[in-house]
C-alpha cells in the first residue's frame, strides 16, 4: 500500500515564516503536497472549504484576526491542525480544541517530520480500523433491515438502513436520499452518520457523500472516480478515498 499523502495548506501572515515552512515541507516531507500558502485569514476560509485539505499548518498570532478565531468562522471542517506560533503560552488553548500537533518558529526540521510522520501513522490506522470493521461487519452479516432514528423538527423518523441508497452533507445538515426517490433533510451532521452506519456496508467517498455500498450499479475510473448508484445518481470519489474505496469493494 502507497504512502498516505496529506493536501497541506499554509496560513501565516508572515510571508518569510510560509516561504521557510513551505519549503522544509517540500524538501523534508515528501508525503506532504502543499496546495496553498495564504497570508489571509479571510481568503484562507474560502479556500479550506472549497479545496478541503487534510492538514492546516495555522499561525496562531495574526492581526485582526488569530488562528483560534479562523477556526470559529471556519466552523465545521475535517482537516487536521498543526499550529505554529513563535510563542509557546498558546499551547494549552491548542491541545484544548484537539489541535493535532503545536510547533514553535522557528520550526526545526526534526519536530516538523515528526509530526507530519506521526500524523501519517495516525491516517493509516483510522484506515485500517475502518477496514476492519467493514470486514468484520461481512463476516457477521449485520442486517441492513434494522432502524435507524432521525432528528426532525416535529420529533424523530424511523428509517431501515436498507432504504438508505446514500447520504448528502448540506452545511450543518444532511440529505438522506432513500431508494423509493424520497428526500429528507435532518439536523445531524455527515460525519455522525458515518459512525453510524460503517457497521452496514456504508463508506464515505467524499466528504459531502455517504453511499450504500449495496447501492452501487458501477464505478467508473478516474483521477479519483465516480459511482453510479442504481438510481443513476454520479457521487464522486475524492482522490484521497479512493485507494481505500477499491480495497473495500475489490473484497
Amino acid at each position: 500500500m502507497t504512502t498516505k499523502r496529506l493536501r497541506a495548506i499554509i496560513i501565516d501572515d508572515e510571508m518569510t515564516s510560509l516561504q521557510n515552512l513551505k519549503q522544509k515541507l517540500v524538501q523534508f516531507c515528501k508525503p506532504v503536497d502543499v496546495i496553498a500558502a495564504i497570508q489571509n485569514p479571510e481568503e484562507a476560509i474560502v479556500l479550506i472549504k472549497e479545496l478541503r485539505p487534510d492538514l492546516l499548518f495555522l499561525d496562531i498570532e495574526m492581526p485582526k484576526m488569530n488562528g483560534f478565531r479562523m477556526l470559529e468562522e471556519l466552523g465545521t471542517y475535517d482537516a487536521e491542525i498543526i499550529f505554529t506560533t513563535a510563542y509557546n503560552n498558546f499551547a494549552i488553548d491548542a491541545m484544548r480544541i484537539s489541535a493535532f500537533d503545536y510547533l514553535v518558529k522557528p520550526v526545526s526540521i526534526e519536530e516538523l517530520e515528526n509530526a507530519v510522520n506521526r500524523l501519517i501513522e495516525k491516517k493509516s490506522m483510522q484506515t485500517r480500523d475502518r477496514l476492519s470493521v467493514l470486514k468484520q461487519s461481512l463476516h457477521e452479516n449485520k442486517s441492513q433491515e434494522n432502524k435507524i432514528a432521525v432528528p426532525l423538527t416535529d420529533g424523530l423518523q424511523f428509517i431501515v438502513i436498507k432504504d438508505i441508497a446514500r447520504i448528502e452533507s448540506s452545511s450543518s445538515y444532511s440529505r438522506i436520499f432513500l431508494t423509493n426517490g424520497q428526500t429528507i433533510l435532518v439536523t445531524k451532521l455527515l460525519k455522525e452518520f458515518e459512525e453510524l452506519l460503517i457497521p452496514y456496508r456504508f463508506f464515505r467517498v467524499h466528504h459531502s457523500h455517504l453511499i450504500n455500498l449495496n447501492y452501487i450499479k458501477k464505478y467508473l475510473r478516474g483521477i479519483g472516480g465516480q459511482v453510479l448508484m442504481e438510481n443513476g445518481d454520479l457521487i464522486d470519489v475524492a482522490r484521497r478515498k479512493k485507494e481505500e474505496f477499491i480495497s473495500l469493494i475489490s473484497m
